[in-house]
């Protein structure tokens, strides 16, 4: 790496937007088509177009609470938690829309939120601005496990 903590700090900087765009991504590759627009969903379902929106805010908000942990205690414990949390995350397009495994896709989903709150619950006493980053995210995932599960309640032969 570098010496000179400026520059460790950009490269910080730009691994972990690097590694949020790469499963921001998954959502690109693999999104809804066809088959999910033919599926029956619940009347409350957001439009198509708030989702790439809301998504953007929150990869931003993501890459940042990573980034804050890091600067505060570097590699570890908190940062495998990020991890964890970013590798169900893009595993969830993969499964839904690339797989067309909805009940996958639940349990991913649910893999998610408990990580993303156990980030929440281990980043508050390190960075209290990475900890509330992650509430809008979690507020999200909760939306969209419960839209998961009712796509898979109302296509159970999907």
């Amino acid at each position: 790496m570098t010496n000179d903590p400026a520059m460790a700090g950009y490269l910080a900087v730009a691994a972990f937007a690097g590694l949020t765009f790469a499963a921001a991504s998954s959502g690109a590759v693999f999104g809804p088509g066809p088959w999910y627009f033919s599926l029956t969903k619940p009347w409350w379902t957001p439009p198509p177009w708030v989702f790439p929106v809301v998504w953007t805010i929150l990869y931003i908000m993501i890459a940042a609470a990573g980034y804050l942990v890091w600067r505060e205690q570097g590699l570890g414990v908190l940062v495998a938690a990020w991890l964890v949390q970013l590798g169900f995350n893009g595993a969830w397009s993969w499964i839904m829309f690339g797989q067309k495994n909805i009940s996958l896709a639940l349990w991913d989903a649910g893999a998610m939120w408990i990580s993303i709150t156990a980030f929440i619950v281990l980043a508050w006493p390190v960075s209290q601005t990475a900890a509330l980053l992650f509430v809008p995210y979690l507020v999200w995932v909760t939306i969209a496990f419960y839209l998961n599960y009712e796509v898979l309640r109302l296509n159970p032969n999907a």
